[in-house]
């Protein structure tokens, strides 16, 4: 009974909550609603089983990319009549990306009736003859992750690692007109050749 209590207040939510954010005026409100999509959205995969997923969204969509957006709408002076324009130039686009994604939304509900597709059997790692309904999500992705796919992984971690020292590069390299920070010269710096100390008599002026 509980379950399903939590279900449906999860899923109300949720529903609510993506309503909100394609419909709020202001950019901020609307990423703070997916923040708040994206953690019901956890706790109805902890309900469904899967802590893995619900792990992944609430640290990485929630706890990186969400913040991410709201700090970039935060940080641009955004013009609301502009986007008011920009709405009314694709909305037809929008409109046929729409009716695109619903036909997705209702295929998939149509196979969803037909039945799963058995793929346990096929993709589940033995574990010294232990059964499938015995082994966690998290368990037998990490199997699957560190031996039938382990090469594939340690290749997607390379990608990322290279990604992340070309980025790191990129804003390091040398341009003009950008003004460098010297840490080590900062770092140097005596209080003597930062601050000078006046006595100032009273009633006097101060002396730039």
């Amino acid at each position: 009974m509980i379950q399903a209590i939590a279900f449906y207040m999860f899923a109300a939510v949720v529903i609510l909550s993506a309503a909100m954010t394609i419909s709020s005026r202001n950019p901020v409100h609307s990423v703070l609603w997916l923040i708040l999509a994206f953690f019901n959205a956890a706790g109805l995969m902890v309900i469904a089983g899967a802590e893995f997923i619900a792990m992944l969204l609430v640290i990485v969509y929630v706890g990186a990319v969400a913040v991410l957006f709201l700090f970039v709408v935060m940080m641009l002076d955004i013009d609301f009549a502009e986007l008011r324009a920009g709405f009314v130039r694709y909305a037809m686009f929008g409109l046929a990306l729409a009716v695109v994604l619903l036909a997705e939304v209702i295929i998939g509900v149509g196979a969803w009736s037909a039945g799963g597709v058995d793929l346990a059997n096929r993709i589940a790692p033995t574990d010294a003859g232990t059964a499938l309904g015995q082994v966690s999500n998290i368990k037998a992705m990490g199997l699957l992750l560190y031996s039938r796919y382990l090469y594939v992984f340690e290749a997607a971690g390379f990608v990322l690692l290279v990604a992340m020292i070309g980025a790191i590069v990129l804003t390091h390299r040398q341009r003009g007109g950008v003004m460098k920070q010297n840490v080590w010269r900062q770092i140097n710096r005596r209080s003597e050749d930062a601050i000078r100390k006046v006595n100032q008599p009273v009633g006097q002026g101060v002396e730039l």
